[in-house]
């Protein structure tokens, strides 16, 4: 299992202290530790969880790892509010899928942010700003096996 960005596996801005990577990797794998959750969405996620923090647990890893996503990504101006979050450009979907207007994945098919990070969709579903994308998202995750929850 490849990740693609591990601060937002681990779910920290790209330029958090070591300490809150440290602390944010401790806190969720003792949330998805087979010890506490048995579920195979919890391996996957503990999987990810430890691939991510191996990227960036040295200095010198980490810093590797920042060259290389700015030279992969176009940093666009981020709009006030959403600090230094960095995502990729969405993929070039052609569908006519319905495609978020706000937020970090701006220009995203819910179809393809269900595949890239179904955790969001999850948050989104819940959150006031999604309300009216919530049937269309909770019938996506079902389609993958996931819940809301």
């Amino acid at each position: 299992m490849a990740v693609t960005d591990p601060y937002q596996v681990l779910q920290v801005a790209p330029s958090a202290e070591q300490e809150v990577v440290r602390a944010a990797f401790r806190a969720l794998a003792l949330k998805y530790h087979p010890d506490r959750d048995s579920s195979a969405r919890a391996a996957r996620r503990m999987i990810e969880l430890n691939e991510a923090y191996a990227m960036v647990r040295d200095g010198q890893a980490r810093a590797e790892l920042d060259r290389a996503r700015r030279r992969r990504y176009d940093y666009q101006a981020v709009p006030a509010g959403h600090g230094d979050v960095i995502t990729p450009p969405p993929p070039r979907s052609d569908n006519a899928a319905t495609k978020l207007d706000q937020g970090r994945y701006a220009g995203w098919t819910l179809r393809d942010l269900a595949t890239h990070d179904p955790d969001y969709l999850r948050w989104l579903s819940r959150h006031t700003s999604g309300v009216r994308y919530r049937n269309e998202i909770l019938r996506l995750l079902s389609a993958k096996g996931a819940t809301a929850a």
